[in-house]
């Protein structure tokens, strides 16, 4: 493998000003991966510079990161996306942030806002959070050049980023290797509704090895990834932990009127053709066979909805299907709704460890998945009952009949959020102790 050159990305003068400057003799982001694989930043003609000139702005007195210290070390997260926007990633986010603040770090969110209408500083939940401007507006594989400087000039102990499927990661990765500032990256892999964009990840892995193989740790959801991404990176796998995500949902205290309904069935997840939904649609006739009173609630929003309706009508089945999201915000309304389902469905083909099905878990509620990616797991460990994914209708059906008419689960013995942040707050520990 060629090896990576880290040149000083700055000339200082004492008679310069202390405003930020350019240094054109500064390699970008994009030269950088070019030294081992063609650029990352050509995903969807999208390039380095196509948002705006990158700011590789620094003052004039470099910033320095202590080693013999008694203020707390400072953490910086960085994502994609955070609060308000939820999913899986931003509830980990979410849940972390403040426990390993409590933990003694003094913790910052750092993440991108494509509407330009999120504040660009706010607490939440007690934790500082940035955001920088991201473009295009409405493509995944949107870019945030703000990040660099923040990343690259900022106090920071140790770097900590999360995800790796859009242009943010490798930004984040390269600005924390410049700047010798530990770094850890967590996977959080998914699907994606595109077949090409699929196929397109392996390659976008092999373009980021670079980058991941400079961590300091690289954290899997599961074990599915703990097995995965050593062998696709040709990574070593002492350099890889698992943490699996927590889970985290209960009604409010004083929450009376939630009670099961024995013929709704749950289908959770982005309206997006790999998460399934439409398996369960086509399996929903059958189910009414059985179950007359059977009725489908897919929760989620995307771009596939149209499509979802589309099947419904032409399954005889609209007047039975309701596609309707949950506001991301509201906890309460989500637990309301899982307490309310007889049967909670996932028939994704790819999952690495699906908050939502966690938290149905913590909810207590069945659960039946497709038998692919991190899904297995939950079946192999009795926490769900799985189902090939190419299943046809009628043996989708016949186990959501089966799952309807079984008896509650019991109270599992899950993974929870203190745990999941503990383990996190213990590896830091090692890294920054490794310095």
């Amino acid at each position: 493998m060629a090896r990576i050159a880290i040149r000083p990305a700055y000339h200082w003068a004492a008679a310069r000003s202390s405003a930020p400057r350019y240094d054109d003799d500064m390699r970008s982001p994009t030269q950088f991966l070019a030294v081992n694989a063609p650029p990352v930043t050509q995903v969807g003609g999208e390039t380095m510079t196509h948002a705006g000139q990158v700011a590789l702005a620094r003052s004039s007195e470099p910033m320095t990161h202590a080693t013999n210290r008694t203020s707390r070390y400072r953490i910086l997260l960085v994502a994609p996306n955070a609060y308000p926007v939820m999913g899986g990633l931003e509830t980990h986010l979410h849940e972390i942030a403040p426990r390993i603040a409590r933990a003694g770090f003094d913790v910052t969110v750092l993440a991108t806002d494509r509407t330009g209408q999120l504040p660009s500083r706010e607490t939440v939940n007690g934790t500082s959070v940035r955001r920088v401007r991201a473009w295009p507006p409405k493509r995944d594989y949107y870019f945030a050049p703000g990040l660099y400087p923040i990343i690259k000039n900022g106090p920071w102990d140790l770097v900590h980023c999360h995800a790796y499927q859009t242009l943010v990661p490798p930004i984040a990765m390269f600005a924390a290797i410049r700047a010798n500032i530990p770094l850890v990256v967590t996977f959080h892999s998914g699907g994606h509704g595109s077949r090409v964009r699929n196929r397109f990840r392996s390659v976008q892995l092999g373009l980021l090895r670079p980058l991941l193989n400079r961590a300091a740790r690289l954290i899997a959801v599961s074990d599915f990834e703990a097995q995965r991404f050593p062998r696709q990176l040709r990574i070593p796998s002492s350099k890889f932990v698992t943490i699996p995500n927590g889970a985290a949902m209960k009604l409010a205290p004083d929450d009376t009127v939630s009670i099961e309904n024995p013929s709704l069935i749950l289908s959770i997840g982005r309206l997006e053709w790999y998460k399934g939904h439409h398996r369960v649609i086509a399996a929903l006739p059958q189910v009414i066979k059985s179950v007359p009173s059977a009725r489908l609630r897919i929760v989620g929003e995307g771009p596939y909805e149209a499509d979802l309706r589309r099947l419904a009508a032409t399954h005889g089945v609209a007047d039975r299907v309701e596609i309707r999201s949950v506001d991301p915000t509201d906890r309460d309304g989500m637990a309301r709704l899982l307490a309310s389902a007889a049967l909670v469905t996932l028939l994704s083909e790819y999952e690495a460890n699906p908050v939502a099905i966690m938290e149905a878990l913590a909810m207590r509620r069945r659960v039946l998945v497709a038998d692919t990616s991190g899904l297995s797991e939950l079946a192999q460990r009795g926490l769900a009952r799985a189902i090939p994914l190419e299943s046809a209708p009628e043996l989708i059906a016949e186990a959501i009949v089966d799952q309807l008419s079984s008896p509650p689960p019991p109270a599992f013995d899950l993974p929870t959020w203190d745990a999941c942040a503990s383990r996190i707050v213990d590896l830091y520990r090692d890294v920054l102790a490794g310095r």
